[in-house]
């Protein structure tokens, strides 16, 4: 865990939801890789081709930006692939149930900070994916408010989306903490925009908010 910055006036939290609520490996890379195997099929090349294109693509954008990275909806969009149907794709492609498991432990933690934070979801994926996870990982009623790739039309890193999780949970930006695993898609612009700022490595961490936070 890496901690940038916690707001002196914090009152909401703002959480990743893929890779952060949850540790699975596979899963992880299973949801990126199955739009990629699906842009293949439709582009009617190999798999692996599929792969290394969208991979020496990441890797260029990352050298000419600063080592910063794109997400997998933006990178797309280099492709012919327009946000509108990488969104499409993930609702139809990616199920969480699959992979995941009820989380009591990250549902008490949840359940606590909620006590005395607002909370709410920031993520990449649409919606819908977004609430199979929530669903699937049994905190969809604690974690009620989403903002997904299909709220704003855009994808983090994005001024959009994490300025509107604050208009909506009635906090000024300087009240509000990002929570994520990657730091130049959840937690960089937060920063340059004053929010607080930690960097995760999964759920284990996500665990220790409340003692962080002095709760």
């Amino acid at each position: 865990m890496t901690i940038y910055r916690i707001p002196d006036d914090l009152r909401t939290l703002i959480f990743d939801i893929d890779s952060t609520l949850y540790t699975n490996s596979f899963y992880a890379f299973e949801q990126v890789d199955v739009q990629i195997r699906h842009f293949a099929h439709l582009r009617g090349i190999q798999e692996n081709e599929a792969r290394k294109m969208m991979t020496e693509y990441r890797k260029k954008w990352s050298r000419q930006h600063g080592g910063k990275k794109i997400s997998l909806g933006n990178a797309f969009t280099a492709f012919g692939i327009p946000l509108e149907t990488s969104i499409k794709w993930r609702k139809e492609l990616i199920e969480p149930a699959k992979f995941l498991s009820r989380d009591e432990k990250l549902r008490e933690v949840l359940v606590r900070l909620k006590k005395s934070y607002k909370l709410i979801c920031v993520t990449n994926n649409p919606v819908l994916p977004a609430k199979k996870t929530l669903k699937a990982l049994g905190v969809s009623d604690v974690l009620q408010t989403i903002i997904g790739l299909d709220t704003c039309r855009k994808s983090k890193p994005a001024e959009e989306p994490i300025r509107l999780a604050a208009r909506i949970m009635n906090s000024q930006i300087g009240q509000c903490l990002s929570i994520g695993d990657r730091y130049d898609i959840d937690i960089a612009l937060p920063l340059e925009l004053g929010m607080g700022g930690i960097l995760v490595d999964g759920v284990a961490e996500v665990y220790q908010l409340p003692a962080i936070l002095s709760l």
